[in-house]
């Protein structure tokens, strides 16, 4: 029999939905949420505790006080500096042997889910619990990317690949063959804020979100909403491109009839990694 769920909760809408799915399913389930990330009114009514990101002897404490045999990793978190994280000896110890310094997103990631895993926590990713929530083949709504844009989403594709080898980021924006801005440890959010102010004359640019090569696939999938879409049309993007099989897309009839509003086009494409 499955256990208890527990959800480690970021920012944005993620948590959320997965809260709301397993309350249609009558799954249990307790919130471990991440002070300074997390959004107070997604535990309102949901057995939870709030805990600092860098207390792990805590954080582990309350998994097994509540139950918790499964976990999954929700929500986006702004990485912190090693002395604004204040690491306990729990902590301290992993980050000293993995280089917290030295790793990516992925790299950190990935050493935190191997670390949960050695606790005997069953990690599983978002999608697994989200019916239906990945991008497919092809265009989500009623627009579709003109030669221009598929160009840019081709030069966008290897350009994330290369940041995304690096561990860097997952996200680039692309406008007449013009790189505008690739995604760094700001998120795609303050990358689609910082490209507004850098757009040319001319046809609108595209973002193109793939996830990265090697990906610990349970931790940190691409992922988009209706804000991202919002932030597109603020930017004057002509569209969004992310990688099909790979992204999570939140809220799609939010996300299609935004864009459909906007005149923006939001497309999966397949991406074959060498």
């Amino acid at each position: 029999m499955t256990g208890r769920l527990g959800i480690v909760a970021g920012g944005g809408r993620l948590p959320q939905r997965l809260i709301e799915s397993c309350r249609a399913a009558g799954r249990d389930v307790f919130v471990l949420a991440l002070e300074g990330a997390a959004e107070p009114e997604i535990v309102r009514g949901v057995p939870h505790a709030w805990c600092r990101m860098g207390a792990a002897v805590t954080g582990l404490s309350l998994l097994r006080e509540n139950n918790v045999t499964e976990l999954v990793l929700a929500g986006s978190v702004r990485r912190p500096s090693l002395a604004t994280l204040r690491p306990d000896w729990r902590a301290a110890k992993l980050f000293a042997r993995i280089g917290y310094r030295s790793l990516g997103d992925d790299g950190l990631l990935s050493a935190i889910v191997s670390e949960f895993e050695k606790e005997g926590f069953r990690v599983i990713g978002p999608d697994q619990l989200l019916n239906g929530v990945l991008a497919g083949t092809g265009p989500l709504g009623a627009v579709q990317p003109n030669p221009q844009s598929e160009a840019d989403i081709e030069r966008g594709l290897h350009i994330a690949r290369a940041i995304g080898a690096l561990d860097i980021g997952q996200a680039v924006i692309v406008q007449q063959g013009l790189v505008l801005g690739v995604e760094a440890i700001e998120g795609t959010d303050e990358l689609l804020r910082r490209c507004a102010a850098l757009r040319r004359e001319g046809p609108g640019g595209v973002l193109v979100k793939v996830e990265k090569p090697g990906q610990e696939r349970r931790a940190d999938r691409p992922t988009i909403g209706p804000f991202t879409v919002a932030l597109a049309a603020e930017a004057g993007l002509a569209g969004i491109a992310v990688e099909a099989g790979a992204t999570i897309v939140l809220d799609w009839d939010e996300v299609i009839g935004a864009a459909d509003l906007a005149g923006l086009f939001v497309v999966g494409v397949r991406y074959s990694w060498p």
